[in-house]
């Protein structure tokens, strides 16, 4: 080997060894508030249904019948551990498919409601009765939509689109400075009557938990349902669908160890419905399409293994979240808490930083082997100050430096040090540029 060659190599080993060095330790997942890993658990407890219990549980057949029993018996599970009946369960492909058949499915029923009262008017022999239309009556909610300013876009799209196609008033409920809905603004609104009200259980965004069952009560004693999206709530903390006396309730499997693709909605019979999406007439005539047993199962199976011991495992979460806030606030002055500081998810902690913005912080840390979020998943990509901090009296400059830690395994004290250095570290590269 020639000197010059004996020279090249060592170089190029020194340069390796370099780039080596300089890859990060393993990386930090703190984005479960996006979406999370499947337990091996739940895979293997719905694999088979993929594989070989694979009949179509709408077929008579034996191979339907068994599709058609593991497709209950997923049912009362899943209902069991959201303090639900098996009836109340319609599955669907997700939180959004969810938040969209109860918000626009209540709504279109309503009109649906109407429509055939004026029919029904208008063959009447009775002239008086035929030249008053059914909305005029005191009886028919008034085509007013309630939404918390700090609402998922599922929930504040679905209520647009009904403005947008159907002129319903999309009215926007306050909030204050940790993201609580305003329950007096709330009761104002409703007494004035509206078709639906929509509350969120925790906010996705700043982890807040929000004072769902006195809002219920409001609304009803305005003689207004209440949905509530539960999808950040399912799984981490106790949810009673009967308990609270919700209408309809929203979840997403993805959040608490399903596959994606995989949610359901909670309805009481109490509630009329309109489904979004015409076909067979499955799930009770809501959800047309065949059922997804395998999903179903593994539904049923994450959302059980969330359950057990999730009293204790929250007590872990809790203290691994108030350890890390700790931490961060020491290592980055001027770092901010946002949301509420005591009742608020037990994995999810989130802040403004000062002088630096979000996604430029989210990117300098990915780098460094720490996966965070600067919002919102749905709305990443869009490079829009997340609106549930707008909607809290922050400035767009300040709630564009936000970013979300969240996560559903309690951090060693090894991980909670390592992400307080890597972001003190970030802080001061993005600040030298």
């Amino acid at each position: 080997m020639t000197g010059q060659n004996a020279t090249s190599q060592d170089t190029q080993t020194q340069e390796s060894q370099a780039v080596q060095s300089d890859r990060p330790e393993r990386e930090l997942y703190l984005d479960a508030a996006a979406s999370d890993a499947v337990p091996a658990s739940v895979i293997e407890a719905m694999t088979p249904f993929l594989t070989e219990g694979y009949g179509n549980p709408s077929s008579v057949h034996a191979s339907g019948k068994t599709a058609a029993r593991a497709l209950d018996a997923a049912r009362a599970s899943f209902a069991t551990d959201l303090g639900a009946h098996a009836g109340d369960v319609i599955f669907t492909s997700g939180g959004t498919e969810a938040d969209n058949l109860a918000v626009k499915g209540i709504a279109l029923a309503q009109i649906r409601r109407e429509r055939e009262a004026r029919a029904a008017a208008a063959s009447a022999s009775t002239p008086a009765r035929a030249s008053t239309p059914a909305s005029a009556s005191p009886h028919s909610p008034a085509h007013r939509i309630l939404i918390s300013a700090v609402e998922h876009p599922a929930v504040a799209q679905s209520a647009q689109w009904l403005h947008d196609f159907f002129d319903f008033e999309v009215v926007r409920i306050p909030v204050d400075a940790q993201a609580h809905i305003d329950l007096d603004a709330l009761s104002r609104e409703a007494r004035r009557g509206a078709t639906l009200a929509c509350i969120m259980m925790a906010n996705n965004e700043v982890g807040t938990i929000e004072p769902v069952s006195r809002a219920v009560r409001i609304c009803h004693d305005a003689a207004v349902p209440v949905h509530v999206d539960a999808v950040q709530a399912a799984g981490t903390i106790p949810v009673d669908f009967r308990g609270l006396d919700a209408d309809t309730l929203a979840v997403s499997g993805h959040k608490f160890g399903a596959p994606k693709g995989l949610g359901a909605l909670l309805t009481r019979s109490r509630v009329a419905i309109e489904p979004i999406v015409s076909g067979g007439g499955q799930e009770r005539g809501l959800r047309s399409g065949t059922p997804n047993v395998a999903g179903a199962i593994a539904l049923a199976v994450a959302l059980h293994e969330a359950c057990a011991g999730m009293e204790e495992r929250d007590a872990h979460l809790a203290a691994s979240r108030d350890a890390l806030i700790k931490a961060i606030c020491e290592a980055v002055p001027g770092a901010t808490l946002t949301g509420d500081p005591v009742n608020r998810l037990p994995g999810h902690a989130s802040f403004t930083f000062p002088n630096v913005n979000g996604e430029a912080l989210l990117v300098d840390l990915d780098a460094r082997g720490i996966e965070v979020s600067s919002g919102s998943a749905c709305a990443i990509g869009r490079h829009e100050a997340p609106g549930t901090l707008l909607a809290m009296g922050l400035s767009e400059t300040e709630a564009k430096s936000a970013l979300r830690f969240s996560f559903r395994e309690p951090l060693h004290h090894t991980d909670i040090r390592r992400i307080a250095q890597a972001l003190h570290a970030s802080m001061t590269a993005l600040h030298a540029m």
